[in-house]
């Protein structure tokens, strides 16, 4: 896990931000010793949530380009 005193911090946020999206979490310091966990939030999307492409087919063409895949065509 990466440290940073927070002057550093301050200045390169964005740096910190891809870095924590990274490495999971970054800590960051203050002169006085206090500590704060930088971590990124978790997605509220869904893995399987992908965009789509139409390519035109129909389910038939599809279904058959499937079974002639198998060797059943």
């Amino acid at each position: 896990m990466k440290k940073y005193m927070y002057s550093e911090a301050r200045r390169q946020l964005s740096k910190l931000l891809e870095e924590a999206m990274v490495y999971g979490e970054i800590r960051i310091k203050r002169r006085n010793g206090e500590e704060f966990s930088l971590k990124p939030a978790p997605s509220s999307k869904s893995a399987l949530d992908v965009a789509g492409i139409d390519l035109d087919f129909t389910a038939e063409e599809i279904v058959d380009l499937i079974r002639e895949g198998r060797g059943r065509g």
